[in-house]
């Protein structure tokens, strides 16, 4: 292995491998767990065989003291039972020894002797014995009743040293077992993982050529060694599979050029279809005025800045006067060629920078005035009224003249009374239905004090 792979290996090494660290923590997790368990397996036989060693002892004692406790009682030497009785309490497995003593027309008689501290504890065994008196062959006399019971507490310390005993043992046993696998597995596993890991880490289109080798191998033929033929395997194949992939490379490098300059020629010509699409979309495709769609654009724009810097705005809404009839009486085609020619006169008539004349619908056509005044919008209405009229075209239909006439509503914002442009375009629609009303071929100014709730023409 080359100078550069074993330095990586190296430095991988000087770490601490996360696996091995991971599977210590297991493996004492594992142990520490097996120490509980069998702590706990072995504490409840600990306990009974504590427990019968403590029976064993106060049956012990009972077989040695109730001799002489019989014989001083029946001497009525109490001063012998208690000497007994102090001698027999400094055992220590014995919480309390208690004797009664039975006589004749006598009261029984209670000697009792307790452990400081000692509360009795039900699960222990307690040792009840009557005391028996043969003062010759053949009779046989109770003089008193001899009990001793256990100390729970001395029990208690028996049983914790056992355990402590036990668990120490136990760990013990599981840390150098684990300290031993994790040896083992770190001298015959994770070195060489280590040393691929170092080699992979290493690995480049340039050193592909290099393999793969272990070092200081205790065993062959294994795992490890079908991992290492399986990385210089896969090392022989990814120098292959480069090698074509620099063939296909040279391919396609000498039509890139070529594609790049046929997708920039696309894109070309579909910026301009997309310039050309959105402006057939903003415009009518009869008069080559903007749409409504544009006109929406505009408005609220134009209204929003009005408001803003205060400048006026006036807005015109012109109709073609009975061009229903006007259909009726010379055909559709009459009809569209009457619009295109109105709709050249509105676009000729305002021209300013900001002036947006648009059809709106059929025969209605409106027209934002930005910073002009209500008397100003009229008079470029009227304008725009007179050049329809001298168009002269024949409208013998018409209720208004014997030619193509327009009747124009004209409004100009008042903030106070407009909060949107929905409440001046109202107010233009309330001055053209007056200019019909009043005849047709006429423009009307909307003006404050007229209602712009009130009904419109159908």
């Amino acid at each position: 292995m080359n100078t550069e792979v074993i330095a990586r290996a190296a430095k991988a090494q000087s770490g601490r491998s996360r696996i091995v660290v991971r599977l210590l923590l297991v493996t004492l997790a594992a142990g520490l767990v097996f120490s509980i368990l069998s702590t706990l397996v072995r504490g409840g036989f600990a306990y009974v065989e504590e427990r019968d060693a403590i029976q064993a002892e106060l049956l012990q004692l009972r077989d040695i003291v109730q001799p002489a406790l019989t014989k001083a009682i029946w001497e009525m030497d109490r001063a012998s039972v208690a000497v007994h009785l102090d001698s027999a309490a400094r055992l220590p497995a014995l919480g309390r020894i208690a004797v009664t003593l039975r006589m004749a027309d006598t009261a029984p008689e209670v000697h009792v002797r307790d452990r400081t501290g000692w509360t009795r504890d039900e699960t222990l065994p307690v040792l009840r014995r009557p005391l028996t008196y043969s003062p010759y062959a053949g009779a046989s006399e109770i003089v008193g009743e001899l009990e001793i019971f256990a100390d729970g507490r001395e029990l208690q310390a028996r049983l914790y040293r056992e355990i402590i005993v036990i668990f120490i043992t136990q760990l013990v046993q599981s840390l150098l077992l684990a300290g031993f696998v994790m040896w083992m597995f770190n001298r015959t596993v994770t070195r060489h993982v280590r040393d691929v890991a170092a080699h992979l880490d290493a690995l480049s289109a340039k050193t592909l050529s290099r393999k793969l080798a272990l070092r200081d191998k205790l065993y062959h033929n294994d795992e490890l060694d079908q991992l290492a033929g399986g990385v210089n395997e896969l090392q022989d194949r990814l120098a292959a599979h480069l090698g074509q992939l620099a063939q296909y490379e040279g391919e396609i490098s000498r039509h890139r050029d070529h594609l790049a300059e046929l997708v920039g020629e696309r894109t070309r010509a579909l910026e301009a279809a997309n310039r050309k699409l959105d402006e057939l979309s903003r415009r009518d495709a009869l008069t080559a005025l903007p749409n409504r769609r544009h006109f929406d654009e505009c408005k609220d724009i134009e209204f929003r800045r009005a408001l803003r810097t205060g400048q006026p705005l006036s807005l015109l809404l012109c109709d073609i006067d009975d061009f229903k009839r006007f259909n009726d009486t010379y055909g559709h085609g009459a009809g569209d060629d009457c619009l295109r020619q109105v709709g050249e006169v509105l676009a000729s008539c305002f021209m300013r920078a900001g002036d947006v004349a648009a059809r709106v619908g059929g025969e209605e056509f409106a027209v934002l005035l930005p910073g002009l005044n209500a008397a100003e919008a009229r008079a470029h209405a009227e304008h725009l009224r007179a050049q329809v009229f001298a168009l002269g075209i024949a409208h013998e239909a018409s209720s208004a003249a014997d030619r193509v006439t327009v009747s124009v509503g004209v409004a100009a914002l008042v903030p106070a009374q407009m909060r949107d442009f929905d409440a001046l375009y109202h107010c233009a629609d309330v001055a053209l239905y007056g200019a019909k009303r009043a005849g047709r071929n006429r423009v009307e100014c909307w003006k404050g004090e007229d209602r712009c709730d009130a009904g419109l023409p159908s």
